[in-house]
C-alpha cells in the first residue's frame, strides 16, 4: 500500500557548507545533530567534495542526504537537506545564497574576496536561513539586509536616497532619547 508522508517540517536545511579547489572548509554552517563534531562534519565534507568536484551534476545524494551544489573558478557552494527534502526548495536556497555572494563580492566569486568579506557571507547566510529554517529566498532582499549601513560609509560615496535614510535615522535616534 502507500506509504505514510512524513511530517511536514520548516526545518529544511542541514548544513551550508563552502569549500575551496581543494576542498577544505572555508564556510560552514550546521543546523541540526546530523555530524555534531568538527571531525565528522570534516569527513562528511571531504566525502562530498570528493564525489562533486569532478561531476557535472547539481545534484547529489550522499549518506542518506540531499546536497545540491554549484561551483566557481575556486569555490563550491553546497546546500544540504534531508533525504525527504524538495531539490527545488533546496536549489533555490541555493542560488540565494549564491547570488548574494556574487553580490557581496561584486561579481568577484574567487578565495581571496571570500575572505575579505567572510563576515558578510556569514551575515548573508544567517539572514537566508535560521537554525535550518528558510527565511529568505531574494538574493536582492538578503544583500540589502548585510549592506554596510549608510553612516558607515563617506558621505561623498552615498546616494541621495542613503544620505536622506542617514539623516532620517539620526533624526528618529535623537527624537528617541
Amino acid at each position: 500500500m502507500d506509504a505514510p508522508l512524513p511530517e511536514a517540517s520548516l526545518y529544511t536545511v542541514k548544513a551550508v557548507t563552502i569549500l575551496d579547489n581543494d576542498g577544505e572548509r572555508l564556510v560552514a554552517k550546521y543546523f541540526d545533530d546530523t555530524y555534531p563534531t568538527n571531525k565528522e562534519q570534516r569527513e562528511f565534507e571531504k566525502n562530498l567534495f570528493s564525489k562533486t568536484h569532478r561531476a557535472n551534476a547539481e545534484i547529489i545524494m550522499l549518506d542518506g542526504l540531499t546536497c545540491v551544489y554549484r561551483s566557481n573558478v575556486d569555490l563550491f557552494f553546497y546546500v544540504v537537506g534531508s533525504s525527504q527534502e524538495n531539490e527545488l526548495i533546496l536549489v533555490s536556497v541555493l542560488n540565494c545564497l549564491y547570488d548574494a555572494v556574487s553580490q557581496i563580492l561584486r561579481k568577484n566569486i574567487e578565495k581571496r574576496a571570500l575572505f575579505d568579506h567572510l563576515d558578510a557571507v556569514y551575515l548573508a547566510i544567517d539572514e537566508i536561513i535560521d537554525g535550518g529554517i528558510i527565511l529568505e529566498s531574494d538574493s536582492n532582499a538578503v544583500v540589502q539586509r548585510v549592506a554596510l549601513r549608510g553612516d558607515d560609509v563617506p558621505i561623498s560615496e552615498q546616494t541621495v536616497a542613503q544620505v536622506l535614510q542617514s539623516a532620517r535615522d539620526q533624526l528618529k535616534w535623537s527624537l528617541l532619547k
